[in-house]
């Protein structure tokens, strides 16, 4: 209990005096924000198109994207580093050991989140609602935005999910990022760093500031899903 209390007042000690722990949040915040937003840009038209669309296959692609939403970071990490390592097909952006191989891997990680929500929120939405606003003269971008508009509460929820997902995840950026000091070392890096080191109290206040941000971020979305609730 003395280190929990110790870790307490350290978080905010280390949160506005420690420019390190200062720049680690700061990382954490940009990489998994920017992965968060990219997987909304390829998973939100993929769900799309998998919700909307019938073809032959489409049950086998919708269950490896529900696959992919409990794929192990450390195998996300795996294949990242197998393909950005010097010898793999992308080695020549050196990519590894950057924060940009971080994004990659929470990407990978976010996607599949992302995408198997948003198939599940437009399935939820009638069926015969899209061929009404097309039977009236909607493009297909238009119906696809009013889709969206519809599914506005759960599509938000897929947000969270996505972020979620890579703001707490460690194995995927430890093996692509390296850890590095001021380069790669995000909050769960640097907690299982203070750990190894025995320095708990610090590894605490990390932690603590890690729960502190993602409730920041979501208590936001969480607001915007919540003043968009239908009034009754």
């Amino acid at each position: 209990m003395q280190w929990i209390w110790e870790g307490i007042q350290q978080a905010f000690q280390l949160l506005f005096k420690d420019a390190e722990v200062l720049q680690i949040t700061l990382l954490s915040l940009r990489i998994s924000g920017s992965a968060t937003l990219l997987s909304l840009f390829i998973g939100m038209p993929l769900g799309t198109f998998l919700a909307l669309k019938k073809f032959p296959t489409r049950e086998f692609w919708i269950s490896l994207i529900n696959t992919g939403m409990a794929l192990p970071p450390v195998v996300v990490g795996l294949v990242v580093s197998l393909f950005l390592w010097r010898s793999g097909p992308l080695g020549n952006l050196q990519l590894m050991y950057t924060s940009g191989a971080i994004v990659i891997a929470q990407i990978v990680i976010a996607a599949p989140v992302v995408t198997g929500l948003t198939v599940s929120a437009l399935q939820q939405l009638d069926p015969k609602l899209q061929y009404q606003l097309l039977g009236l003269g909607a493009s297909n971008l238009q119906m696809v935005w009013i889709l969206w508009k519809e599914a506005r509460l759960p599509l938000l929820a897929a947000l969270m999910a996505g972020f979620g997902s890579v703001i707490s995840e460690v194995g995927a950026s430890m093996m692509v990022g390296g850890n590095l000091r001021y380069e790669t070392r995000v909050l769960t890096t640097a907690i299982v760093l203070e750990t190894n080191k025995g320095q708990f109290g610090k590894a605490i206040a990390l932690s603590i500031i890690l729960l502190v941000l993602a409730f920041l971020v979501n208590m936001v979305l969480t607001s915007v899903q919540q003043r968009n609730l239908p009034s009754k």
